[in-house]
């Protein structure tokens, strides 16, 4: 068994190729380009028994070599996956079951009849790899660089195969999220967790992509520092995954939510006060709110414009061509790894980041929901927009942590009021928005959940 630790970045024909003439790989390139054409066939139940068990299988053909491989899904976020990998050298293009034995084989299948197991797609293209030597300092790194363009075939259905894969050969993960954000800043290059297999699953059955990533379960004894990251790895897979499915099918709700999860790591970002020193996140602050600034007023004119929501996918597809998406995700990753809001903290900052968030998190809710003057806003009910990050600050908790609330009645129920005050603060103005922000105010005010939050 083999553990493949990689970063998958989508890209276009024009980014392909500039790679290959890229200053920064042909200075490191130690063994030149080679090309190979790989032909793949992926194995399944008709069911889609593997899929569910979060495996895939596959026979891959390289020349005169026949590969038979088996991958767990295994860790997967924000384009960077772990997995691991069992490959068999076969004499003959042919599913050789016997090999898939209780070592690898998962033992949720372990009454699945292995004739069953069929093709269901195919995976084939040209891969172009290199080996990058990554060093820095005394610490040995190799990567593997490939540039992969075919497509995926699922019965009548078909996908272009058009990205870079970065591998782990030697050294520390960190070294990928480093080498790829210095390849982003030049080009544009998307980092996506969607795997080849995964293409074809979509293919097949286009309700298989998931794009529910299991939320973080936090509790109130850990401390702030690990919920955050929690947090911030969970909203920035979830916002690339929507991002993805966006850009393969276009439905507005996609987009959408795709802007909300970037809404929420903004607000996560600027809620830690001194456990996370402005200085610590001010260009990812920077390039977060760039974004925010163009894609807010889109979304919010495009709920009442047909022409609008037509024209967004166009839209989307020009953000995609340009570098700061992907270089704002995985200049997030690697801020994220690097744990790098702790390193020039001060003591005060460093006894928050350790505080448990059980303790911390009443106190924030408490001292955003004081400073959000609810009662002001009742008798000046046009000027609630001036508080959208606020509220913002309260609803990314409220929606994220709630668990570690137990103490709190309704929780449930103030997030979803929350909700409603957040839209309206958007609308413009008009006699029926402000009366209505007025009303809105008073029943968050009124909430049981609310006064206890600012007792």
């Amino acid at each position: 068994m083999n553990k493949e630790t990689e970063i998958k970045l989508r890209a276009s024909r024009e980014t392909l190729a500039a790679l290959r003439e890229h200053p920064l790989l042909k200075k490191r390139n130690k063994s030149g380009w080679s090309s190979h054409e790989l032909f793949n066939q992926y194995f399944d139940t008709l069911d889609r028994d593997l899929a569910q068990a979060r495996v895939a299988l596959r026979l891959r053909r390289d020349g005169e070599q026949v590969i038979q491989t088996l991958k767990s899904r295994g860790q997967s976020v924000a384009g960077l996956s772990e997995r691991n990998e069992w490959d068999w050298h076969l004499s003959k293009a042919k599913l050789d079951t016997k090999k898939l034995t209780d070592e690898c084989w998962p033992a949720s299948l372990a009454e699945l009849d292995k004739k069953q197991l069929k093709p269901l797609f195919t995976t084939d293209f040209v891969r172009e790899k290199a080996e990058i030597a990554w060093g820095r300092g005394k610490a040995k790194t190799v990567i593997e660089a490939a540039l992969d363009l075919g497509k995926v075939v699922a019965g009548e259905g078909e996908e272009e195969i058009c990205e870079l894969e970065l591998e782990l050969r030697e050294g520390e993960p960190a070294a990928l999220l480093e080498l790829a954000a210095e390849l982003a800043a030049d080009l544009p290059l998307m980092p996506c967790d969607i795997s080849k297999a995964e293409r074809g699953y979509r293919l097949f059955d286009a309700a298989s992509y998931n794009l529910s990533l299991p939320a973080p379960q936090l509790h109130a004894e850990q401390s702030l520092d690990d919920a955050f990251c929690a947090l911030a790895w969970h909203l920035l897979g979830s916002s690339q995954r929507l991002a993805e499915q966006y850009r393969f099918n276009g439905h507005w709700k996609l987009l959408s939510q795709w802007l909300e999860k970037l809404v929420e790591l903004r607000a996560l970002l600027s809620s830690l006060g001194q456990a996370a020193p402005r200085a610590s996140s001010h260009a990812l602050r920077g390039a977060l709110d760039a974004l925010l600034d163009d894609w807010r007023p889109r979304l919010l004119a495009g709920q009442d414009n047909d022409d609008l929501r037509q024209n967004a996918p166009a839209l989307f597809a020009a953000e995609l061509q340009g570098i700061r998406w992907g270089l704002f995700s995985l200049n997030l990753s690697r801020w994220l790894l690097a744990r790098s809001w702790t390193v020039e903290r001060n003591a005060r900052g460093n006894r928050q980041g350790a505080a448990v968030l059980g303790n911390w998190l009443p106190h924030l809710l408490a001292e955003e929901g004081a400073a959000l003057q609810l009662k002001r806003y009742q008798q000046q009910p046009e000027d609630l927009a001036e508080q959208l990050p606020r509220i913002e600050r309260i609803q990314v908790w409220l929606h994220l942590a709630r668990q570690v609330l137990e103490e709190v009645p309704e929780v449930d129920r103030l997030y979803g009021e929350m909700c409603k005050l957040h839209e309206l603060a958007q609308q413009p103005l008009s006699p029926e928005v402000l009366a209505a922000r007025v009303a809105q105010a008073h029943t968050v005010a009124t909430l049981k959940p609310w006064k206890l939050l600012l007792k």
